[in-house]
């Protein structure tokens, strides 16, 4: 059975999906299929291709994946909410208050965090993230009219707030920014193919997809400097600066989760992985010194998948939490 963060995670996402339009604008696939996710009609579409501005209310936990204005008014004390943003990988998400009106005297609060948190667990965690954890949260109390426009360091964001006196609420415009190196990444979809490029810079950068998946690297450079490959005579990766770690979990941090595999070798062909945790994240470490790039893909693992081995693949990990 599926575990608890499992189970959050993805009703969150599918929070995600009803949020990208009201009821009128669902469509829900065919009953037949597992996929949760539902798809933007084509009125919707219409109407953002056109350029209005998308307008909705918030409710108390939420979840946002599409640009446009909205307002949360309470209707009665609203003590534990949380709003999440989230973007295709290459963007960066804005937050700007257009209205606000909470009483944070009386204990009211409006914070934007600077990534997720779900259960005290962070994403960026706090190894692969540019700022200290305090540094992520951006108080409204405290901040005011001084800083009104949040920039995220990654495709995702949160808001977190309480108002306990009915009719307060607030207004916030969401934009998306593109970034040309995305570093730190949720999937939106139990499917994709990405390539993750690091040029000459001392970080680390994370991808996460919150579904037991196979994953499959097809591409990998590793210190790549004027156009030469350094040599690396170790058969391992301790101590070096530039490598690959394939890591699985069943929370949202990935310094919390399990190493299941570590590539410091460049390579173009196909290594594949069978990982049926909760989250699995493609982890690339960087020293700075050299242009790295990984290509991989991945989708989730169906029930066949499994049960069944496949050839060629390193062993298979987590499988007793499915």
């Amino acid at each position: 059975m599926p575990s608890a963060f499992q189970f959050q995670c993805h009703l969150v996402l599918i929070f995600l999906a009803a949020s990208k339009g009201e009821t009128r604008y669902l469509e829900v696939r065919d009953a037949g299929e597992d996929d949760p996710f539902l798809l933007l009609s084509e009125d919707l579409k219409r109407e953002l291709s056109a350029g209005q501005i998308y307008r909705r209310s918030l409710r108390c936990i939420d979840m946002l994946s599409i640009e446009g204005q909205f307002t949360f008014t309470a209707d009665q004390p609203q003590l534990h909410c949380a709003t999440f943003f989230i973007g295709e990988p290459e963007e960066l998400i804005t937050i700007h208050y257009d209205f606000v009106n909470i009483d944070c005297r009386g204990g009211d609060f409006l914070k934007v965090f600077d990534g997720w948190i779900l259960k005290g667990e962070k994403f960026p965690s706090s190894y692969d993230h540019p700022l200290t954890t305090s540094q992520r949260y951006v108080d409204f109390c405290e901040s005011g009219n001084i800083q009104r426009s949040i920039r995220s360091s990654q495709n995702v964001a949160m808001i977190f707030f309480r108002i306990q006196l009915p009719g307060n609420g607030f207004t916030v415009t969401v934009k998306k920014n593109s970034n040309l190196f995305p570093c730190n990444v949720i999937s939106q979809t139990p499917s994709g193919r990405f390539t993750m490029v690091i040029p000459h810079q001392h970080r680390n950068c994370s991808f996460s997809i919150i579904y037991p998946v196979m994953i499959k690297i097809s591409d990998l450079i590793l210190g790549h400097l004027n156009g030469l490959f350094l040599k690396k005579p170790s058969a391992s990766c301790a101590g070096v600066g530039d490598f690959v770690e394939l890591l699985g979990g069943a929370g949202l941090d990935p310094s919390k989760m399990f190493p299941l595999a570590d590539l410091c070798h460049s390579f173009h062909g196909s290594a594949q992985m069978k990982i049926g945790c909760d989250n699995t994240v493609l982890r690339m470490v960087s020293s700075g010194k050299h242009i790295n790039r990984v290509t991989f893909e991945y989708h989730q693992l169906d029930l066949q998948e499994t049960e069944a081995r496949k050839e060629n693949s390193i062993e298979e990990f987590c499988f007793p939490s499915i």
